[in-house]
């Protein structure tokens, strides 16, 4: 599993920081919890010398997020449900149906105008990222969303513009492959922390995970830095 992408982070109510398309209008802590809701999103992880080098990039455009947001790719971006129950259900059945397969990423590219993010981009791997996406924001995670959906890694977002065009240029020829074998999926509590509800391996076995929360009174949390 790649455990790099366990985001562990205090939502930013203004930007929506957690597991976030960076282009997307951002779910605030005020949308999250209200009612009966809660909200949830899904990452892949890195492994964690890929995860520290594009966090080291990122710190040095200085993105004050690249401290405490992991490198990931957004399978669901911060998402209100009324069901828990029905949304883990729901994941771990998009899981157990998934193959692990590989991502290659390589070059950059940007949001700009409409948002002010540099990425690299998901080369191989991105119809699979696409796939996935589409599958789990069905059921209880059914959402419309303003743009399509486009896999990518965040390397800057709200800085300058001559930061923004500096990581453009700078990790242009950069490129990394890796396997992914699993996705998290995340809950915003009510402290406005994103704990990481579950590791789910693809291909997994939904009846073993579910005697283990019998046994351990749900899925596996991560405590707030």
């Amino acid at each position: 599993m790649c455990s790099a992408g366990q985001l562990n982070v205090k939502t930013d109510t203004r930007k929506g920081v957690g597991p976030d398309d960076s282009r997307q209008p951002a779910v605030t802590g005020a949308d999250c919890g209200a009612g009966d809701s809660m909200c949830v999103g899904v990452i892949l992880g890195f492994p964690p010398e890929i995860a520290r080098e594009l966090q080291q990039w990122r710190a040095s455009f200085g993105d004050p997020m690249a401290e405490v947001i992991p490198a990931h790719i957004t399978l669901i971006t911060t998402t209100p449900t009324q069901d828990w129950d029905a949304t883990r259900e729901h994941v771990r059945e998009v899981a157990r149906t998934q193959e692990p397969f590989h991502i290659t990423i390589s070059g950059t590219g940007s949001f700009r105008p409409v948002s002010p993010v540099v990425f690299v981009n998901v080369e191989q791997g991105f119809e699979e990222c696409v796939q996935l996406h589409e599958k789990l924001q069905t059921g209880p995670l059914e959402r419309r969303l303003p743009f399509p959906y486009h896999p990518h890694v965040t390397v800057a977002h709200d800085v300058a513009q001559e930061n923004l065009d500096e990581a453009e240029t700078v990790l242009r020829d950069y490129r990394a492959t890796f396997p992914v074998v699993s996705m998290g999926l995340y809950e915003h509590d009510t402290n406005g922390i994103w704990q990481l509800r579950e590791e789910l391996d693809f291909g997994g076995d939904t009846d073993e995970e579910q005697q283990a929360d019998s046994g351990h009174g749900g899925g596996h949390s991560s405590t707030a830095n």
